[in-house]
């Protein structure tokens, strides 16, 4: 399966489980192109959270810095708090907020180590204290 084929699957995957929490759920058009929105917005009595995801086999996940940019320009403007949602094969998706990325010469990285010790999983992101979605004024 190709890099694009999957993330697709990846993210519709991520976009389904939110909204079987009560989400609504859109993504992004152009995901995977666009470099200027996060690839999946959810919603829930106004409050929301932004991803781009990646689902690579891989022992690091990058962005490059204009992604990045574009990423964190998002979440000042609309004030969701906005992740790097990684799907590891056998484990499942960690979140990683940006400022969390190291900043390389090429990109913005973090290595799949520092995320499996970061620990925030699907289960717990929305209940770990201080990361709770906030009020999002539409």
């Amino acid at each position: 399966m190709n890099r694009y084929v999957k993330g697709a699957h990846g993210e519709r995957e991520l976009l389904h489980r939110f909204y079987d929490l009560g989400y609504s759920a859109i993504r992004s058009a152009g995901s995977g192109v666009n470099s200027i929105s996060p690839d999946l917005v959810v919603i829930k009595g106004g409050k929301g959270f932004s991803f781009e995801c990646k689902a690579w086999d891989s022992s690091t996940i990058s962005i490059e810095h204009e992604k990045y940019e574009s990423l964190r320009i998002w979440e000042e403007n609309t004030k969701m708090p906005t992740f790097m949602a990684w799907r590891m094969s056998k484990i499942g998706w960690f979140f990683i907020r940006l400022q969390e990325m190291h900043k390389n010469e090429k990109s913005w990285s973090i290595t799949k180590k520092r995320t499996i010790e970061i620990g925030r999983v699907f289960d717990n992101l929305k209940l770990e204290q201080g990361l709770e979605p906030i009020v999002v004024k539409i």
